[in-house]
């Protein structure tokens, strides 16, 4: 099996090819693709004049302004150049449990918006943490960027604890350029707010999709039962009565609103997502709604 048919089906990708990402700030990159840039360029787009020195294009003379003022004056325009999405997965065990899996629902998210990406000629690089393991794929660009990072995603593995905080300051220290970031973690690891502010200080344009199964939610569990920590903590005796059930539910919802917080007033974009949701949805309508994609 192929790894795009690992992940998705061929007509889900004739969905994202009519898609696009959406940035809010103009990131300048190193190559042209197909968004605005602060940088003045060659496309259709004028943007502003400027005198003519000797040793400037000829070509770009605006011969109608020069009929008028008889002076000589180059057209600017808008150039057109690429971004560099960066995808981060948390591949802690916590995150390989749930169904639908945590993890796989978070490696097609990462994989739909890498390859909306990649389709309009921008660059995206994939990098994966748990575990003191960490996987990461250069900054592909085009539709030959697919298949490396499909291949990666297709294969990420639960594996031990993860301190998003030290993947977080590896990230910011080693990536070369800024541009949109997207975080797809469960957040279960209590250095989270500390990761966030240190994924702020670089110029990222941030979105925390936090992930959750339906079993997390609702757990459908009754009686006696023996909780064992999947990244290897202690295990826990608990009574699961509705008593016990309604003050986690509580909990959990007053811990959602916090990372929720935390994230709007410091300007990053935060969505929560069950992984119950049809990934169709969160691309089509969550996503568009939120101003991620287009």
């Amino acid at each position: 099996m192929s790894e795009q048919a690992a992940l998705f089906e061929p007509q889900f990708l004739k969905q994202l090819d009519r898609l696009a990402l959406l940035t809010r700030r103009n990131i300048a990159g190193q190559m042209q693709g197909e968004r605005r840039s602060p940088r003045r360029g060659s496309s259709v787009e004028y943007a502003d004049f400027k005198p003519y020195t000797p040793g400037d294009d000829f070509r770009q003379i605006d011969w109608n302004l020069y009929a008028r003022l008889e002076k000589f004056f180059l057209k600017l325009f808008v150039a057109e150049e690429e971004i560099t999405l960066h995808l981060l997965i948390d591949t802690s065990a916590s995150m390989d449990w749930g169904e639908p899996n945590k993890l796989r629902y978070a490696a097609q998210a990462a994989g739909a918006l890498g390859y909306i990406a990649l389709a309009s000629l921008d660059r995206a690089q994939v990098t994966s943490f748990g575990g003191g393991n960490e996987q990461r794929i250069p900054a592909g660009r085009g539709r030959a960027g697919v298949p490396p990072l499909f291949n990666l995603l297709s294969q990420l593995k639960g594996n031990g604890n993860t301190s998003l905080l030290q993947a977080s300051r590896r990230y910011v220290q080693t990536a070369r350029v800024a541009g949109p970031l997207l975080l797809c973690s469960d957040l279960l690891t209590p250095d989270w707010e500390e990761a966030l502010r240190t994924l702020g200080r670089r110029p990222f344009e941030i979105t925390v999709l936090h992930v959750l199964s339906p079993d997390e939610l609702n757990p459908p569990f009754e009686g006696d039962l023996k909780l064992l920590d999947a990244e290897g903590g202690e295990a826990l005796d608990i009574s699961a009565d509705l008593d016990l059930l309604q003050r986690y539910v509580e909990r959990l919802q007053a811990w959602r609103e916090e990372v929720e917080h935390f994230c709007t007033t410091r300007g990053i974009n935060y969505i929560f997502v069950d992984t119950s949701l049809p990934l169709e949805s969160l691309l089509v309508s969550v996503l568009r709604e939120r101003q991620i994609v287009r």
